[in-house]
């Protein structure tokens, strides 16, 4: 008889390593490009510079918990409809690769590791550290009763700026906020984009989405708005952080990237989302950190 959790197998190596890139596929550890380098962005201003190697270390630690922990109870949550929607087929949850069992411990033992590891980083992230996981798990149900899920996922990922300033500085700032409603405004609007994927699935099993509520024509266009609010608060976020030329030139590119994934991504061309969702985004993650801190250390 085998036990429902491989790691508490006799198993070797070779299946342990199996193991860890089933998880690592379930909760698509490659998306981390999207929060940690703006979890980056709000230690690194806060510090003014290089916050030191255990601030780093902790906050690194946290972001991976927390996001995994997200994205695991996001899979259960969404297990009932990837059953049965031609894109999730692949999900580990649904091929059964890994047990809901299973992942319910993953959750609770990054739960646990989140909390401890912000416990360790100061008492207002040890005290936020419960919201933080109430707020990102309620994310995954949200699609079941409001139209502006996407937005619920901007405000999770804009935490992240937030945090990373209150890991090193434990009083709220204005800077870490603009960065953080850039954020928020900057997944809403490829999160629209990619749900517009799954418009006739979400509009059959009466979930909710901009999309669904609005039509795929409007939905876009609410899209391309979000985006410009992201380059309006990026763009006040650096000016609050008295950055230099390097910043708004980096910030000039990303409005660029910004506006050519509304050119690639409009109603006739939905093929390109995987493109744009990925490759462009996680570019636009990139270059705003890389702006920051190369104006932070050689401006």
């Amino acid at each position: 008889m085998t036990t429902a959790y491989p790691f508490l197998r006799n198993t070797t190596f070779k299946d342990s390593l199996e193991h860890l890139r089933i998880f690592a596929r379930m909760v698509k550890i490659e998306h981390s490009v999207f929060a940690l380098p703006f979890a980056y962005i709000g230690l690194f201003l806060a510090a003014g510079g290089w916050p030191g190697i255990s601030k780093f270390i902790l906050l690194s630690l946290a972001m991976i918990a927390v996001r995994t922990w997200a994205m695991a109870m996001n899979r259960i949550a969404d297990l009932p409809f990837d059953r049965q929607n031609q894109r999730t087929q692949d999900r580990p949850l649904v091929t059964g690769e890994i047990s809901q069992s299973q992942t319910l411990v993953l959750c609770f033992f990054t739960a646990i590791f989140f909390i401890l590891v912000c416990a360790s980083l100061n008492r207002l992230c040890f005290q936020l550290s419960f919201c933080v996981l109430i707020w990102s798990a309620l994310y995954s149900w949200s699609k079941r009763f409001t139209s502006f899920t996407h937005f619920w996922l901007g405000s999770v990922l804009a935490l992240a700026p937030i945090g990373g300033w209150l890991a090193y500085d434990p009083n709220i700032h204005l800077i870490p906020v603009l960065f953080g409603l850039g954020v928020l405004f900057w997944v809403a609007g490829f999160d629209i984009l990619y749900s517009a994927q799954d418009y006739e699935f979400d509009y059959k099993f009466n979930l909710y989405s901009v999309p669904v509520r609005f039509g795929l024509p409007t939905a876009f266009v609410l899209s391309t708005f979000s985006h410009i609010n992201t380059s309006v608060f990026f763009f006040l976020a650096g000016w609050s952080a008295d950055l230099g030329l390097i910043y708004f030139f980096i910030w000039f590119i990303i409005s660029l990237v910004l506006m050519i994934e509304h050119r690639l991504v409009t109603v006739k061309h939905m093929e390109r989302i995987n493109m744009a969702f990925f490759t462009l985004n996680g570019l636009v993650a990139m270059l705003v950190c890389f702006g920051v801190l190369f104006d932070l250390f050689f401006n």
